[in-house]
């Protein structure tokens, strides 16, 4: 037989398109020349290719082989199509068998000596072979990835002769063990931090509701400290979650820890990050840090440290949970549905209040339009992390509250607003606010008043009604009262700091 065909999966974002990989042998002079939209590691292919197959024993045809990667108008990177190409050219040689060929699907970049090295984007392979009902045949060190998915549609191997044996049924491939998950050791504890009772009740909320928060405050008082506890009150991912920031994780070749895989990301890239890095990008577009953070938390500490432009790339994931990046060979979506927290200073020394600050209102109010009224629009809660009191370090303290009495609560308020509306509180839309937030006549009179004073937009409208539902989903009342819309309105800590600079 001249002619076979293998298949495999290319990546694309988070999708891994079905890839056919035809070979033929015609008579003429010897030549080995791959079609369909090879970038230049998949044209490397041919030299990985021959030398794997004659190092293993098998005979390189010394024909006029053409390698056809369909369809054709799919870029193809990446050495994970050696070893679909390899055993394309080994059936289409007559040196394999070739009954169940149509049923499996070939993904590994090839040794010189035939061994299998592991790839990137394993699991959104395997999650479509297993959605097309096929085996997908994956590198041995890519078996924490398919492990993740059981029953897995999966077969690993170590080597190329492996495989063939396996076809001509000589030998047996290994089956991905299931993933054993272990409860992770609480190293950060809400209790570790001292007083702050205002930025831990934000942090309740803004975990309760998903809500976005910015922490203002000096240096030193437990900004940082107060973001890192946020996972530790979070509930853990559901399977369906969990795959997804897998997939996104595999693609980027970033480790996974599978005892863990359920635990939501904790992202905080640093200050001199490049709006590629952020929200990804590049010739071939990778996801960033906002899809790294899918279905987790993104910190931004120091912000105003950031450049502006790079805030800004933030500002539309924020509200529609995606990004999609366009470039001249094709576009591609990430998803990035992430809780953003950030903290930063009140001016340019660190302080604001009249014996500690050595800056100007002017210079203060200079420093905070480094970032742009519309990003900090997106914060959902802003709550002023304080200097501690006198004598509050050399007293003796109560215990505090940890993090698992917290979660308990936060893990009751998510509950009931699932039930309720299916989502967060902090993803309601407009719609979903008049059905499930409903103000009464004078609640909402009082709060449009708020708004005006302090010179809020509707978008602050939605925020505010938001936490109050939040607020009052924590002290399990089914109504959203005056008490609730005055708390609420407490979390605006920047807008007051700007309305004060400003008069």
């Amino acid at each position: 037989m001249s002619l076979a065909v293998v298949f495999a999966r290319a990546s694309l974002g988070i999708a891994a398109p079905l890839v056919t990989v035809e070979a033929h042998l015609a008579n003429g002079l010897p030549a080995f020349n791959i079609v369909g939209l090879p970038e230049t590691t998949v044209k490397e292919a041919r030299d990985r290719v021959r030398s794997a197959l004659l190092n293993s024993g098998f005979e390189f045809p010394a024909r006029r082989i053409t390698v056809n990667l369909a369809p054709a108008d799919l870029p193809k990177e990446g050495g994970r199509f050696d070893l679909p190409i390899a055993m394309a050219v080994l059936a289409a040689s007559g040196q394999i068998p070739t009954v169940n060929l149509g049923k499996l699907e070939f993904l590994g970049e090839l040794a010189l000596t035939g061994a299998l090295r592991p790839i990137k984007g394993a699991l959104p392979a395997v999650l479509a072979a297993r959605d097309n009902q096929r085996v997908i045949i994956l590198p041995l060190d890519n078996g924490d990835e398919a492990g993740m998915i059981q029953p897995s549609p999966a077969l690993l191997a170590s080597h190329l002769l492996t495989i063939t044996a396996w076809l001509r049924q000589e030998a047996e491939l290994i089956t991905p063990s299931a993933i054993e998950e272990q409860e992770p050791e609480q190293i950060s504890d809400l209790c570790d931090v001292i007083g702050q009772a205002g930025g831990k009740r934000a942090l309740e909320i803004a975990a309760a509701g998903q809500h976005n928060l910015l922490l203002l405050g000096p240096p030193g008082t437990g900004k940082s400290m107060l973001a890192s506890r946020l996972p530790g009150l979070l509930p853990t991912m559901n399977e369906e979650e969990a795959l997804e920031i897998a997939a996104i994780r595999s693609i980027c070749g970033v480790n996974l820890e599978p005892h863990t895989w359920r635990l939501r990301a904790f992202r905080q890239p640093h200050h001199s990050s490049s709006a590629v890095a952020l929200v990804g990008g590049g010739s071939s577009p990778r996801p960033g840090e906002i899809s790294l953070a899918h279905n987790g938390v993104l910190f931004l500490d120091e912000l105003t440290e950031f450049e502006r432009r790079v805030l800004d790339a933030l500002r539309e994931p924020l509200e529609t949970h995606v990004i999609s990046i366009a470039r001249a060979a094709r576009s591609v979506t990430f998803p990035a549905c992430f809780q953003l927290i950030a903290a930063m200073n009140p001016s340019p020394c660190g302080h604001y209040q009249e014996g500690y600050s050595r800056s100007s209102p002017e210079q203060i109010l200079r420093y905070l339009n480094k970032i742009s009224g519309p990003f900090l629009d997106r914060f959902d809660l802003s709550v002023e992390v304080s200097l501690l009191p006198p004598g509050e370090l050399s007293q003796p303290r109560a215990k505090a509250e940890s993090s698992l009495d917290v979660r308990k609560r936060v893990l009751a308020a998510r509950e009931r607003q699932l039930k309720r509306a299916g989502k967060t509180n902090a993803r309601l839309s407009a719609a979903e606010l008049e059905r499930y937030c409903p103000l009464s006549q004078e609640d909402a009179q009082f709060l449009e008043q708020a708004l005006h004073r302090m010179k809020l937009s509707i978008r602050a409208w939605h925020k505010l009604i938001r936490v109050a539902r939040t607020i009052a989903d924590l002290e399990h009342k089914t109504d959203i009262n005056r008490q609730h819309l005055i708390e609420a309105l407490g979390y605006r800590a920047m807008d007051r700091l700007l309305q004060q600079l400003q008069f």
